[in-house]
């Protein structure tokens, strides 16, 4: 792989890892929100947590991908 290819693969990956970002933060100021206001549905919480918590996951994939290793 040459290098622009490579340099156009990481900022794809950027690019999505700022979308997840966002909706990772979108998530938690939505459940902040249902749990302030009281209107809490249990199923639908607990639905928003997991969902959030899947984002953490794919941010941390993305992440390892654009960091490049670095052997000690």
């Amino acid at each position: 792989m040459n290098v622009s290819n490579r340099m156009e693969q990481n900022e794809v990956l950027r690019v999505k890892l700022e979308v997840l970002k966002r909706e990772h933060r979108d998530l938690d100021a939505a459940i902040e929100a249902m749990q302030e206001t009281g209107h809490l549905d249990a199923l639908r919480l607990q639905r928003m947590k997991k969902q959030k918590l899947a984002l953490k996951d794919r941010i941390a994939v993305l992440e390892d991908q654009i960091t490049p290793d670095i052997i000690a």
